[in-house]
């Protein structure tokens, strides 16, 4: 048994979009479903994985607009899992308008996010890191057995999150990389939401945001 993560990079935006599957239970999640989940449909459908949540990082419309056409496709309702400090900003659309768009509400969260909480998906287990900063309930998803992290837009390849958005703040962005992803392993691979992998010993050493 072992987790298996699938990256598609998707939408103007040029989101990460993950699936994290179970290889042995073919159960799966979204994590941040994109603008332009629908060119995922057909490699869901292919591999016969079966979807059972859409997880969030944060709340910011990039990382959401792909849950409708998700469950279109689907013919259910998934669960959704945020932060209930983004709840707000996910009410709110996400930030949307500030950037011209104009977007249906998203489905209403189901599942309540806390640090510390141990998700499953299948057998395989991740934790919730609460990571504000970029946004107040940016969480981040940890995996110790794939030595993975999924950081959202807390840390990038050589950069950071913005802090400039409503609910950033610069003091918290930094507590949050330094208590939640500087204390991982370094080895730790960052599957972020936008641009590059990394790890976490890269970014110690070389990150200049840091």
């Amino acid at each position: 048994m072992a987790l298996e993560i699938f990256s598609f990079i998707l939408g103007p935006l040029e989101n990460n979009t993950f699936i994290l599957v179970d290889s042995s239970t073919r159960e799966a999640v979204v994590v941040d479903p994109a603008l332009g989940m629908q060119g995922v449909l057909p490699v869901i459908n292919q591999n016969g994985w079966r979807i059972k949540a859409v997880w969030l990082t944060h709340a910011h419309f990039d990382h959401t607009s792909g849950i409708i056409a998700l469950n279109q496709y689907l013919g259910t309702d998934l669960p959704v899992g945020l932060h209930s400090d983004d709840l707000v900003l996910y009410h709110e659309g996400g930030g949307a308008s500030v950037f011209g768009y104009d977007r249906k509400p998203d489905p209403e969260p189901g599942l309540f996010f806390d640090h510390g909480d141990l998700l499953k998906v299948g057998s395989e287990s991740l934790e919730v890191r609460h990571t504000p900063g970029h946004t107040p309930g940016h969480v981040i998803f940890y995996s110790r057995s794939a030595g993975v992290v999924l950081t959202g837009d807390l840390i990038f390849a050589g950069s950071v999150g913005r802090t400039d958005l409503p609910g950033g703040n610069w003091k918290s962005l930094l507590e949050s990389i330094h208590h939640q992803v500087f204390t991982l392993p370094a080895e730790t691979r960052i599957l972020s939401g936008h641009g590059e992998n990394s790890s976490v010993g890269k970014e110690l050493i070389s990150n200049p945001f840091l």
